[in-house]
């Protein structure tokens, strides 16, 4: 086994001025602007799989300029904790043969991807950003998004960083040290899934696996200027049970909404393993995925804005950016009204729930491995051992009075858009900004965890960049079950105001 843990110590900036919005076409990426071809590490997945399907690209050609651009860029980002060269090599070769007979397996077959540690991966060590996870397996399982990615022919290039058991909204943990932004080194991607963020952000694969908990899809892709999804609570089935029950959801990260939507389709659907997984739906995200009209995606649809989420505290840059995204949709024919759901304050009761599962998570590690975990963490465990079953079941009857009144609120609203987040990324390692020292990381995701107690479908989409340079993210919502709408809406606005060629 190799595991490869690399703590990035660079300060160095490499962040890209812009200002909020897009232009109308696609910028051209690295290579292009220098008046050649594009790599194929800065392709997306829909790309490679039409390159591989004319017969103009190799699976091959693919995996070695993602594992190329990984031994380039990963020592300064520490985005992945594993990677297994040989065996992508060996896995790129055999689709490659399968290319070359015409007979692909999979709707992803050759498409390097990531898995963020944190999923169940056959063959390969899951440690969850813990030096108190046992090292020696035996690894002998797939998760179901794992297993439904192996089935559909991805190519894994490894493992992504993860703070230890996914606690926070950055990246970083006493086993892999700082994971870092692509687009300004001396910021974090923001977390949990920030390993994932970061490599499918610098090309290093253009698919990851993502869990969301509170925020922890949305946040990254807010931070690092991708696409992800925290789907419909069951939607894509986990297992093992997150110990922080039913907030956790898994999800899928890409640079476009395209390959959000099919990365969705092939992970989506029934596994036995889930006992409280929901059908295999029908299909449907293909549409989003060929749509090429973005009016034809949401005219008519009326769409809540609430730029504060009740009075929540924004930075000026990116409640300008995510204004500016409310008019295009206003101009693309939807019908979009400044209203807010008024959902009531749930942060003490999304503590009970998050740090309960905590403690839960950790209850039988021994007093010196509890001694080897990030303090931070340590100090939520503390708490949560102090929460009685009152407690907790007062912070569900919570949930459920906000899940009936955003059920009501969608009877009026197809759906909501507001802030991913309300700040861009701040300083790698640390928990909060400093504005916010000493605070949890829940004291500036007011926007993300409140849909994880709802478990609705909620995305995060760039919609422009601060002056600094570093992105900004919209956060589209929709009613449970609605994910093919959620998508829609954010196809559309990738279609007017293109980002995927722009890059770090």
């Amino acid at each position: 086994m190799t595991i490869r843990s690399d703590r990035a110590e660079t300060d160095d900036a490499g962040a890209e001025s812009g200002a909020p919005g897009g232009g109308a076409s696609h910028a051209p990426g690295p290579a292009a602007a220098r008046g050649g071809s594009p790599s194929p590490a800065d392709l997306s997945a829909e790309q490679l799989l039409a390159a591989y399907a004319a017969g103009e690209l190799s699976p091959v050609e693919a995996v070695d300029a993602v594992l190329e651009r990984i031994e380039r860029d990963n020592p300064a980002l520490n985005a992945f904790c594993l990677v297994r060269p040989e065996e992508a090599r060996e896995a790129a070769a055999a689709s490659a043969e399968r290319w070359r007979r015409g007979r692909p397996d999979g709707a992803l077959d050759g498409v390097p991807t990531s898995v963020k540690d944190i999923h169940l991966t056959r063959g390969w060590p899951t440690l969850k950003g813990s030096v108190t996870s046992p090292q020696d397996g035996p690894w002998e399982e797939d998760s179901p998004v794992v297993a439904r990615l192996r089935e559909n022919g991805a190519v894994f290039v490894g493992k992504t960083t993860t703070p230890e058991l996914a606690w926070k909204g950055v990246t970083d943990s006493p086993l892999a040290g700082v994971t870092r932004n692509p687009w300004d080194l001396s910021t974090t991607p923001g977390g949990s899934s920030g390993g994932s963020a970061a490599a499918v952000a610098a090309g290093m694969g253009p698919l990851a696996t993502g869990t969301d908990g509170g925020g922890s899809i949305r946040i990254p892709a807010s931070f690092s200027g991708i696409c992800g999804i925290k789907p419909t609570w069951g939607l894509v089935p986990h297992y093992p049970a997150s110990p922080f029950g039913s907030l956790a959801h898994t999800g899928p990260m890409a640079r476009t909404v395209g390959d959000t939507a099919l990365m969705l389709e092939v992970v989506s659907g029934f596994d036995a393993r889930d006992w409280m997984a929901m059908p295999t739906p029908e299909p449907g995200l293909g549409d989003v995925r060929r749509s090429t009209d973005p009016g034809e995606l949401v005219r008519g649809m009326r769409i809540a804005y609430s730029p504060t989420l009740g009075g929540l505290d924004v930075d000026p840059e990116v409640a300008r950016a995510v204004a500016g995204a409310a008019a295009v949709f206003e101009s693309l024919g939807a019908r979009v009204e400044e209203a807010d759901p008024g959902l009531p304050g749930s942060l003490d009761e999304f503590h009970v729930l998050w740090y309960s599962g905590a403690a839960k998570a950790t209850e039988k590690l021994t007093e010196r491995q509890r001694d080897l975990l990030d303090p931070g963490l340590r100090g939520i465990i503390e708490e949560g051992l102090t929460y009685s079953a009152q407690d907790y079941l007062t912070a569900m009857a919570l949930r459920m009075e906000m899940g009936a009144r955003m059920g009501r609120f969608h009877t009026s609203y197809d759906l909501l858009i507001t802030p991913a987040t309300p700040i861009a990324a701040f300083e790698a390692g640390l928990e909060s900004p400093p504005h916010l020292a000493g605070e949890r990381w829940t004291s500036w995701a007011g926007f993300s965890y409140p849909f994880n107690m709802t478990q609705q479908p909620a995305a995060s989409v760039p919609c422009g960049f601060t002056g600094a340079g570093l992105p900004v993210g919209l956060q589209v919502v929709g009613p449970r079950h609605a994910d093919a709408r959620v998508l829609a809406a954010c196809r559309a606005f990738e279609l007017a105001r293109p980002w995927a060629g722009r890059r770090p």
